[in-house]
């Protein structure tokens, strides 16, 4: 019970008036204790069992996330079960949650536990596949192409695994110069999705890193449960890295190959499918050369032959015939132009002579030379008339050669 100086609820406590830890350890109690029975499923981390205890104690993470409940569980339940659990296998428990007011602590107190069977775990994977693919994950088209030769190669593998030694061996006899870059990780077990997700995330962030190669041997449907696992799956379709999935053997399929930009039967074929062979690029550029080598060659040969047609011919034979022919088409056209413009000169000499003549037969000197005169007052205007003229007034008399003055004399 609450005691009646202190706040009923907790937003109504403050700094001067607040709750004991017992009093929110209570309330917290009684409000779990409130909560139904329920079914949980996750994985069995751990279990501690001992000998003539009615409780064994066992640890319940989730299958995609760091998180964990401890759970309390009769020895006879366990008994129960077909199969005793081992670390690793999931489950499914009904359970309550209690909480645990001491020490603070949230619990699950389980009543029965079920093994989660391969066909219930076939049908989620199936669902979640093809939830994926109506996202889109698996076209072809969204898959990036393998680079030729990458600057690195990235491996996300387990620790001294076979699929990490046929994975360099593999790469390093093919193209001894390849550079790798190995993130050894959990691949098996409860940190298999997180630690291979963290390894994928910071491969793909490397600049030089070209392909990712998550790779891994074989093994039982649970051992390879974490590569269909939906947190990894979609880690890998967000990569911006090319991305080979290398899982188990050739009739394994995990989800994550079906999101891979390349699946690898093997992690062998994951080598043989991400660097060339040295040998065959080598044996292949000699061919190249030889061949680039005989077309070159037949081309020379080929222009060889032209070239001896054309020098065959007759024309090719007096070589100065053509140069000949050409200088005698210029002089007849050098000819042909100097006598149209020897007419044209003439023609154009004849209309000046006629044109000139012409001018001088009406030009005013022309009738001064026949004997007329021109009279002019002093003031330069020219007498037209006898009246217009005053007496004792000096005219200017202009005649074919030269003027002079004169006076009226009047009658």
């Amino acid at each position: 019970m609450t005691s009646p100086s202190l706040p009923p609820t907790a937003r109504e406590t403050t700094a001067s008036t607040p709750w004991p830890v017992r009093t929110l350890s209570m309330k917290i109690s009684d409000y779990v204790d409130k909560m139904s029975p329920l079914w949980v499923e996750g994985q069995v981390v751990q279990l501690n069992r001992r000998p003539g205890m009615s409780t064994a104690f066992l640890t319940l993470r989730d299958t995609d996330v760091d998180m964990s409940l401890s759970v309390t569980i009769p020895t006879g339940a366990l008994d129960a079960m077909p199969t005793p659990p081992q670390q690793g296998a999931r489950v499914v428990v009904h359970a309550k949650p209690s909480f645990w007011t001491k020490r603070g602590t949230l619990q699950l107190e389980a009543r029965q536990m079920r093994h989660v069977g391969v066909g219930e775990l076939l049908a989620r994977l199936e669902h979640l596949k093809q939830l994926l693919r109506s996202e889109g994950l698996f076209e072809p088209s969204r898959k990036k192409a393998l680079p030729f030769l990458p600057r690195r190669i990235g491996l996300i593998t387990g620790r001294a695994t076979a699929a990490e030694r046929d994975v360099l061996a593999g790469v390093r006899r093919r193209w001894p110069a390849a550079r790798v870059e190995v993130r050894q990780v959990a691949v098996q077990g409860t940190d298999t999705v997180p630690a291979v997700t963290a390894a994928l995330r910071e491969l793909d962030g490397l600049a030089d890193v070209d392909v990712i190669v998550i790779a891994r041997g074989g093994g039982s449907f649970e051992d390879l449960l974490p590569f269909s696992n939906e947190t990894l799956v979609r880690a890998v379709a967000e990569a911006l890295t090319p991305v080979v999935s290398a899982i188990g053997h050739e009739t394994d399929t995990p989800l994550l190959d079906f999101v891979a930009d390349l699946r690898a039967s093997t992690p062998t074929h994951a080598a043989a499918a991400i660097v060339p062979d040295v040998a065959d690029e080598l044996r292949g550029l000699a061919t190249v050369r030889r061949r680039s080598r005989a077309a070159v060659h037949r081309r020379i040969a080929s222009e060889r032959e032209r070239l001896a047609v054309l020098m065959s011919r007759p024309v090719m034979a007096d070589r100065a015939a053509i140069v000949a022919q050409h200088r005698a088409e210029i002089e007849t056209l050098h000819a042909r132009g100097r006598s149209r413009l020897q007419d044209r000169l003439a023609r154009e000499r004849d209309r000046s002579d006629g044109l000139l003549r012409h001018l001088r037969a009406v030009s005013p000197q022309h009738t001064l030379e026949r004997g007329y005169a021109v009279v002019r007052h002093p003031d330069g205007t020219i007498v037209r008339d006898r009246a217009e003229v005053d007496a004792d007034e000096l005219l200017r008399v202009t005649v074919a050669r030269g003027d002079f003055a004169v006076r009226p004399v009047v009658a």
